[in-house]
């Protein structure tokens, strides 16, 4: 499973607040994966696949509800699932939507513990899930502000309801956190957000940072577990992703607005960080996909 494991760039952006995939497939295709975004699926008709979360394996029921942590690896695959209607709503979120400072007062400690719990994968009970459902499916239909809403309602409820399962061990990802806690990271990030479409260096983040250029390179990877230009390729991949899927811009004016200054080299780092090409990128995304 190491040797397969994906790390996803999602097409989500810094200006956005969440996103909602919605589909009907015959089959699980994609690989065991992971990314910095919670995320919470939704799964139906799907009776006899296998869903891997962390470290814990097992074969899921016609129904189901799982909120997965930033960094979680999982995937379900199709296994023993004879359905060719399986229904799949995923919606992720930035591990930075709720604000540290915010989630510590008291009406948000119930969804500030599940977020903590979800580090280890939550699968919600099937009472929980049958009545959530209707709100899930019917997320895509609300708008702005009206839909966050609702997305936090849902998240509320969710933290209150009895009988979650913790999925995967303890040991498994008790490193991770979803907070950076650093204001330095934050600022060049936010910078890198903003300037990914023009040549970005070293000096010029390091320089935000007041820091040099080596101990600013050291301090990154060890606050973000990536270094300075994987994270700043990560970002441009993910504003690609966005690209391909909401405008019909030719696959080179996407790569050269997101600040890949060669095609073959964009298509070339697109295939290994995504294990797909751009052209398969776009024509994958069949369902609806909504940003809010």
């Amino acid at each position: 499973m190491k040797s397969t494991l994906l790390r996803e760039i999602t097409p989500l952006t810094q200006s956005d607040c969440f996103t909602l995939f919605s589909r009907i497939k015959s089959e699980f295709d994609f690989p065991l994966h992971y990314h910095e975004e919670f995320e919470l699926n939704f799964i139906l008709n799907a009776k006899n696949a296998k869903r891997v979360i962390g470290d814990h394996i097992e074969e899921i029921d016609e129904l189901e509800l799982v909120l997965v942590g930033s960094n979680l690896q999982h995937a379900w695959f199709t296994h023993h699932c004879k359905s060719k209607e399986i229904r799949e709503i995923t919606i992720q979120f930035h591990k930075d939507l709720f604000d540290e400072r915010f989630l510590r007062r008291n009406q948000l400690s119930f969804i500030r513990t599940m977020l903590e719990k979800s580090l280890r994968g939550i699968l919600f009970s099937k009472e929980t899930t049958q009545q959530l459902a209707p709100r899930i499916m019917e997320l895509n239909q609300k708008q702005g502000f009206d839909s966050v809403l609702e997305l936090m309602s849902i998240l509320h409820d969710l933290s209150i309801s009895r009988n979650m399962r913790i999925l995967s061990d303890a040991s498994f990802n008790n490193t991770e956190q979803y907070t950076y806690n650093s204001r330095r990271i934050e600022k060049t990030l936010e910078y890198m957000n903003q300037n990914f479409d023009k040549p970005i260096t070293l000096n010029e983040v390091a320089r935000l940072a007041n820091m040099s250029d080596a101990a600013f390179s050291r301090f990154f990877k060890q606050r973000t577990g990536n270094t300075f230009i994987d994270s700043l390729t990560e970002i441009r991949l993910g504003h690609a992703s966005r690209m391909l899927i909401d405008t019909t811009q030719s696959i080179a004016e996407v790569a050269y607005h997101c600040g890949f200054n060669n095609i073959s080299n964009f298509n070339r780092i697109f295939k290994k960080k995504k294990s797909c090409t751009p052209k398969d990128f776009r024509e994958s995304f069949s369902g609806t996909r909504i940003f809010i």
